[in-house]
């Protein structure tokens, strides 16, 4: 079935003036409200919010979950590299939760690597913040206890 032919009337004469990225995103929320989708809304939405925006409007509203801004990051690796990295990337998952993406656990990586780094040459805010996306990963009793920790040191 074409793209087209899954989306109500009211946004199929409204075609070409939102494009054929932001159709493919409404087909998602869709798929997803069935009977319910508001293709009014939704299309208000689609002719008002730039590509990414929408997109990232729809993220939102399929996943129910708040997301942030993205952009794909290229960059070239050895071949020799890769095994590396990609035992990296699979034991920050298993550390981190089968639920966090990859993105997430490089980003962790370099948390704990510039955490360890701060430690050479004193940059507080760095380290700061590198603790603070650690600390966001433990749910709100372990987070809890890391603060009372955090407080008797004091």
């Amino acid at each position: 079935m074409a793209i087209h032919e899954q989306l109500p009337s009211p946004i199929r004469r409204d075609l070409r003036e939102i494009g054929w990225s932001k159709a493919v995103d409404l087909v998602k929320v869709v798929r997803r409200d069935g009977n319910e989708f508001d293709s009014a809304t939704w299309l208000h939405n689609a002719k008002g919010l730039s590509k990414d925006d929408f997109k990232l409007a729809v993220e939102r509203h399929v996943s129910g979950k708040d997301v942030e801004p993205w952009e794909l990051l290229y960059f070239k690796l050895g071949k020799s590299q890769i095994p590396i990295v990609e035992d990296a990337l699979e034991k920050a998952g298993l550390m981190l939760g089968p639920h966090r993406s990859r993105g997430y656990c490089l980003e962790m990586i370099c948390a704990d690597f510039l955490a360890g780094v701060s430690l050479e040459e004193p940059n507080p805010s760095s380290l700061l913040k590198s603790i603070r996306r650690i600390v966001e990963i433990f749910d709100e009793p372990a987070r809890s206890e890391i603060v009372q920790s955090l407080r008797e040191l004091s």
